[in-house]
């Protein structure tokens, strides 16, 4: 096969569509912006909608800690402190449950 065929197959398909309606305005603006990166319209917006999209997951996703909360998590997770009697009584009520 030929790297032009290996290039083919190797593209993603865009066989999903997502449609949205938007005032003039809005409209001129994207329009202007995707010029301005001489990119075309549909292009432009995939990219500014996952890279959006990305950051919001992102956002979601991640835990900032300040240094001393980061510090009070890994000692925790290093040295975790004994169950109390209700963490116990609650693994004795799951074991239980499922006929551990």
């Amino acid at each position: 096969m030929t790297s032009k065929a290996n290039a083919r197959t190797d593209r993603i398909t865009r066989d999903d569509r997502l449609g949205f309606r938007l005032d003039e305005q809005t409209k001129g603006l994207i329009e202007r912006a995707a010029l301005l990166e001489r990119r075309k319209i549909s292009d432009y917006c995939l990219t500014a909608i996952t890279d959006a999209a990305r950051r919001t997951i992102a956002e979601h996703e991640t835990l900032n800690l300040s240094e001393q909360d980061r510090a009070a998590f890994f000692e925790a997770l290093i040295n975790p402190p004994a169950p109390n009697e209700r963490l116990a009584r609650a693994f004795a009520e799951h074991g239980r449950r499922i006929g551990a």
